[in-house]
């Protein structure tokens, strides 16, 4: 998943980057608003967190103008404003949930995780696709109740693909949500994530898990039935 981050304290700024990218996700920053508006704006992310008192151009006015162009990522707020009426007016803009500062790392990353998975129909952190089990909390998966041996991006790979279940995934979208935008990304290594995660996840190739629609993308998909 890709993630913005904008937060205009460096310290904090760089605790945050360093968590969500230890913890597999792919993360873009801006220490100012009007570049985090650029950034919401040129790029496909999956969520956004943001501070509402930020240099150039507010949190909430960031907000409000992405909303206004249709741009409907899930947005975490982080404030240090005590007034319930701050919270309340970031929420009315089109944030979806706030952290108030301080704060421990852990709440940030578990409201982050539970929006990016209910932005996708999701309820549970637990994804259950027949004998293939996904946990977007500890971000591991299992086959049959066995863990599965994963690098960080096949992880991602396959809960990108997972929580868009049935429908076709292109191979740029992919590759745009699995990295960040200093990334040099190379799309044949896409084909090779893909090749890997059918092995491990299909190692007899009965079931198809992942399927490959020619000039469209991939499509994972598993019923309830299938194991």
């Amino acid at each position: 998943m890709r993630i913005l981050l904008i937060e205009d304290e460096s310290l904090l700024l760089e605790q945050l980057h360093r968590s969500f990218s230890e913890s597999g996700y792919a993360c873009d920053s801006a220490t100012d608003g009007r570049e985090g508006l650029y950034l919401g704006q040129e790029n496909p992310y999956d969520l956004a967190v943001v501070d509402l008192g930020l240099p150039s151009l507010d949190g909430i006015s960031v907000i409000k103008q992405w909303r206004s162009e249709g741009r409907k990522f899930p947005v975490l707020i982080l404030t240090a404003r005590d007034r319930w009426q701050d919270k309340v007016e970031g929420l009315e803009a089109g944030a979806d949930d706030y952290v108030a500062k301080p704060f421990q790392i852990e709440e940030v990353m578990a409201r982050a995780n539970a929006l990016i998975r209910r932005s996708a129909g999701f309820a549970s952190p637990l994804l259950q696709f027949g004998y293939v089990t996904i946990d977007t909390g500890a971000k591991r998966a299992s086959l049959n109740n066995n863990p599965i041996d994963l690098t960080a991006y096949e992880y991602n790979a396959l809960e990108y693909l997972a929580m868009r279940s049935g429908q076709v995934v292109s191979k740029t979208d992919l590759t745009e949500h699995l990295y960040d935008q200093d990334f040099d990304r190379d799309s044949n290594v896409i084909e090779v994530f893909i090749a890997r995660l059918r092995k491990k996840l299909d190692p007899e190739n009965k079931l198809k898990p992942i399927s490959t629609l020619r000039g469209r993308g991939y499509r994972f998909e598993l019923s309830e039935t299938q194991h």
